[in-house]
């Protein structure tokens, strides 16, 4: 008779980050190699819960609560068959084929759970990425990233406090007391201008009377480079930068920041911005304790060198994707770019892969399909350029049908994580509860 398989016998797969390609990944694994007990599937990340990162503008101006689109890391593991553990990686040992996880604090700082270690057979990083502030000085201490719920919510309490203080005080608005200034003018930094608009004159309308948003409240957009989206085609760049001036958000092009303070920006030529809120949505890099994982190639801004089969360069056994991963791009002087549909793409293949390491076949290579790109203006307009399979070439999307392809999204991506019925049940109840509702958050 057989010997009925233990779990030391399955092969052993731990996914190191919980961002929307490493959450997705784990749920298709553990909903087939988990559920049928042909893998242990182990899903690590720092925090207990999960919030699609491209919503974290509409977090930080105020028009999303996150109470709402969090979802439980715990409750999708015992959903769909596999392991959370909370906690950040911080070393590997490759010889020995370990993950170890640093101790975890409690808010008084008590250490709530100790040091533990992972053994693998496969290990998948998809650690994302970080703001990256160049060592701009001042920049760590005196802005605000983008890069957790955390941060965003720190932010959106700072620009509510903000605006309360401006309310009950006896002086004039000071300059830069209710300005937002924006570093950098990617995706990022352009919603959230957009979404700021619209939620400060939201907050102001709930009995902040005293506050005049068209007079009072300014928020100012700093790019580098010379237009705004420099990474998107000029078209849409173009489309966008006319609807923020629209909006009267002040655009200040081919301006580099040399220093941020407590009372606002310095840039290169000299000008200085008054403002007690700074976001910085310049650049990124990859977390960087990933430079000292027991020897692993990796380039000037952390992201780990990886194979077109996601492998890391030097160990077969390690792969990793998403924003921490450098992948080769065919054709192409620069890697596969840090975007969305590139991690979820990934993700898609690597459940083919730990497939075939396990049926000891070869596994695939990654090719990056560009779909195009959508820029979301909150409640006044989308814009967009799509290409590749859906169009046959490049087409230039905006309004309405812009709108829904952006919010479509998003349900892919819940799709993913609890499939049709769930999804549908979960729109259809937001869209009822939505009229009883504030349509920006007030605290």
């Amino acid at each position: 008779m057989a010997r009925k398989k233990t779990e030391a016998d399955l092969h052993h797969v731990v996914i190191v980050g919980g961002g929307a390609g490493g959450l997705e990944l784990a749920t298709r694994l553990g909903r087939t190699l988990g559920r049928k007990g042909k893998a242990a599937i182990t899903l690590i990340d720092r925090t207990r819960t999960h919030v699609w990162k491209p919503l974290l503008h509409e977090i930080a101006a105020g028009s999303m609560n996150p109470d709402k689109h969090e979802l439980e890391y715990l409750a999708q593991a015992h959903w769909n068959h596999f392991r959370f553990r909370l906690g950040s990686m911080d070393g590997l040992d490759r010889a020995k084929q370990e993950v170890y996880v640093a101790p975890f604090y409690d808010e008084d700082g008590n250490e709530m759970i100790p040091r533990r270690t992972f053994k693998y057979d496969t290990l998948i990083i998809a650690v994302g990425s970080t703001t990256n502030d160049f060592g701009i000085l001042g920049a760590r201490d005196h802005s605000i990233a983008l890069d957790t719920q955390e941060q965003a919510e720190r932010f959106h309490r700072r620009l509510h406090n903000a605006l309360v203080r401006a309310q009950t005080q006896v002086e004039p608005v000071g300059a830069g007391q209710l300005e937002v200034v924006i570093v950098g003018a990617g995706a990022t930094g352009v919603e959230l201008a957009a979404e700021l608009h619209n939620t400060t004159r939201e907050l102001t309308a709930y009995g902040l009377d005293k506050i005049n948003p068209d007079r009072d409240v300014r928020i100012s957009l700093i790019e580098a480079s010379d237009r705004i989206l420099p990474a998107l085609p000029p078209k849409l760049s173009n489309s966008v930068e006319m609807e923020l001036r629209k909006l009267k958000v002040h655009l200040y092009m081919g301006e580099r920041v040399t220093e941020v303070t407590e009372k606002g920006i310095y840039t290169h030529t000299g000008r200085f911005i008054p403002s007690e809120l700074v976001v910085w949505a310049a650049g990124i890099k990859a977390p960087d304790f990933l430079g000292s994982l027991d020897g692993l190639e990796t380039n000037r801004i952390n992201q780990l060198l990886v194979h077109r089969t996601l492998q890391t360069t030097l160990d077969a056994n390690i792969f990793a994707f998403g924003d921490c991963a450098a992948c080769p791009r065919p054709g192409y002087d620069e890697n596969v770019p840090p975007r969305a549909q590139a991690a979820h793409q990934q993700a898609s293949m690597l459940v083919k892969t730990v497939k075939c390491r396990i049926a000891g076949k070869p596994i695939p290579e990654y090719t990056y399909r560009d779909y195009g790109s959508l820029v979301n203006l909150g409640r006044y307009t989308t814009v967009g350029n799509l290409m590749g399979a859906i169009t046959g070439g490049s087409m230039f999307v905006e309004g309405l049908i812009a709108r829904f392809m952006y919010q479509s999204l998003y349900k892919m991506h819940l799709m993913a994580l609890h499939g049709f019925f769930t999804v549908f049940l979960q729109s259809l109840a937001r869209l009822i509860t939505r009229r009883t509702e504030a349509h920006v958050k007030l605290h």
